[in-house]
């Protein structure tokens, strides 16, 4: 781990600065406190049938064909939005787009997406390219979440 740190005592940071930053992911959540551990999941599945199926995949082929996906913008209207629409309603949850969080200082900023029913579900957040770097900025976005909820829920999902 690194022997400096990374973040400025004195600097206000948001989501999307973590980005930028070009330290490895552990080292930066690492002045949070927080780990990680690459692992396989054994997720469990949705157990009633799925409904649009057929048209949500017959619209994401044919989004894929139409866009060229040079904006992250592009990506979250017409790829993740429809999506994030089929599952909020299949699973009763609620859907924000743009979620404002502001923890500290060094942990604001926006969710692009945050799914929440009884418990926190998932957070998503969109990104064109690097996916080290945007995996780093959803690690920093789910810590913030944790913080903010003091650490109430047993699990908070992320996923980019």
């Amino acid at each position: 781990m690194s022997k400096y740190k990374i973040l400025k005592p004195d600097q206000s940071y948001t989501f999307s600065q973590y980005f930028s930053l070009t330290n490895p992911t552990p080292e930066i959540l690492a002045e949070f406190e927080y780990s990680y551990e690459r692992t396989s999941l054994d997720l469990s599945r949705y157990p009633n049938e799925i409904k649009y199926l057929e048209f949500l995949q017959g619209y994401l082929q044919r989004n894929i064909r139409l866009f060229n996906p040079v904006a992250e913008i592009s990506i979250r209207e017409f790829l993740i939005a429809p999506i994030m629409a089929e599952i909020c309603d299949q699973t009763k949850a609620h859907l924000y787009s743009e979620y404002p969080l502001n923890v500290d200082d060094k942990l604001k900023g926006t969710l692009d997406y945050y799914l929440q029913n009884s418990n926190p579900l998932l957070v998503i957040e969109a990104k064109q390219s690097d996916i080290r770097r945007g995996f780093t900025q959803l690690a920093v976005e789910l810590i913030a979440l944790d913080k903010f909820l003091d650490n109430q829920s047993p699990i908070i999902w992320g996923s980019y």
